[in-house]
């Protein structure tokens, strides 16, 4: 299927599925999207018992996509860009120490506790795959989706202080997670040479801290190319280059490009908004135009996502290990934040129930699945996809309907017991 033809169908596709969740359903963007393409393609692999030709034409379009290529090279820049841009930097700056440590401590150390517990639970049932391989799955699963998340904590009314926290802590450990998952592939690709510790750490600090130091760069430079002009246009057509062009540099340096397009985002959007209050036209004109990507390239992942169900090699064991591993994670995400949050409670008025509003709001998404699929398949690849997509399934319909009612059921407690600090 051609590039423009692949495109057209899952544009059309994605605009009759939004029309139908908008107009009956009314469900959150990204769990009403990805319940209707999950019902459409279960749909066609029914029919596809007695007519196969609509089954095949979804599965020409799934297989013409790279989603790996798609997500992480072309649509996660413009995503985390969107997202951060319309994030209180002033927050996330009172709330950083905090805030990076969820996104280092909590990722490495959840990457840690589900790689053992994959490679002891692997060995309960009889599959011998290296603790290196395990230690890849945990690194892919335990960033939260900042897509998902952003998306629902508009709609679940949060505490603005709890959800700060959560956005800032997915926006972060998503491209720690990505760096941690490189940093570990590329130990399994050593073939003659042994790693060292030292090796392992300068890789991690460069891709790390050189995404940060090239997202603070671009962020001050297009911020100052954008307050010399008075043209929303102009304007608009920096951020992009913006993005487009910081995301070919990062790759480039060989440095972190999810984390360099949060900073950037978070630089441009907290300067530029505070300073257009005279022409408050161009302010709102950007706001939308950035709110449109943000919409449209969000409706299109959750209608990949649901599609990528046909790619599934699905055996009896695996679905078993998915379904132990979905109350795994959360066991493993409720341990690699407790440490953290124990730390800072006081002097972030952390309560003891934000570790389990932060571990039911940490929705797993398209990065996992990408992450995966970019696995070769000598790394146990069909194994983890049905394990991955399981979880990502049960996070964002599960997860996702409930982490509102949560939030207002534990809100209404506190309330009631006249405890009027935020969680």
């Amino acid at each position: 299927m051609e590039y423009y033809e692949a495109a057209t169908y899952l544009v059309v596709l994605s605009a009759i599925f939004g029309l139908i969740n908008t107009r009956w359903l009314k469900l959150p963007n990204t769990i009403g999207l990805m319940t209707i393409t999950l019902a459409f393609t279960l749909t066609l692999l029914f029919i596809g018992q007695f007519d196969d030709r609509l089954l095949e034409r979804e599965l020409a379009l799934v297989r013409s996509i790279d989603f790996e290529i798609v997500l992480l090279n072309i649509m996660l820049s413009f995503l985390l860009f969107a997202g951060s841009m319309h994030t209180d930097l002033t927050q996330i700056r009172n709330l950083r120490t905090p805030i990076l440590t969820f996104a280092t401590f909590g990722v490495l150390t959840s990457t840690f506790l589900i790689g053992v517990s994959t490679y002891v639970i692997l060995g309960w049932f009889g599959l011998d795959i290296p603790l290196l391989h395990c230690l890849l799955f945990g690194a892919l699963i335990s960033p939260t989706d900042p897509i998902a998340v952003l998306g629902l904590m508009k709609q679940a009314q949060a505490p603005k202080k709890l959800e700060i926290k959560i956005v800032g802590e997915s926006l972060f450990n998503d491209g720690v997670g990505v760096v941690v998952f490189l940093t570990l592939l590329s130990l399994a690709g050593y073939e003659n040479q042994e790693p060292t510790i030292i090796s392992v750490i300068e890789l991690f600090s460069r891709e790390v801290l050189g995404g940060l130091l090239l997202g603070a760069i671009l962020g001050w430079l297009c911020f100052q190319c954008m307050r010399a002009i008075d043209s929303f246009e102009t304007e608009t057509m920096l951020s992009i280059a913006c993005v487009m062009g910081g995301t070919a540099l990062a790759e480039a340096l060989e440095v972190s490009a999810p984390l360099a397009m949060v900073v950037a985002g978070l630089l441009v959007g907290d300067n530029y908004f505070k300073q257009r209050t005279l022409e408050p036209d161009n302010a709102s004109y950007l706001e939308k135009f950035w709110k449109v990507v943000d919409e449209l390239l969000n409706t299109l992942l959750f209608v990949l996502i649901g599609m990528e169900i046909l790619l599934l090699n699905v055996q009896s064991h695996s679905l078993y290990l998915g379904l132990i591993f979905i109350p795994l994670l959360w066991v493993c995400r409720y341990l690699s934040l407790w440490l953290p949050i124990y730390i800072y409670a006081e002097t972030h008025e952390f309560m003891p129930r934000t570790n389990l509003v932060m571990t039911w709001a940490g929705l797993r998404g398209g990065i996992s699945i990408a992450l995966v699929l970019s696995l070769p398949e000598s790394l146990s690849r069909d194994l983890f996809l049905v394990i991955t997509y399981m979880v990502v399934v049960v996070s964002i319909l599960g997860q996702g309907l409930t982490v509102g009612p949560l939030i207002r059921k534990l809100n209404q407690t506190a309330e009631q017991k006249g405890n009027q600090t935020e969680i």
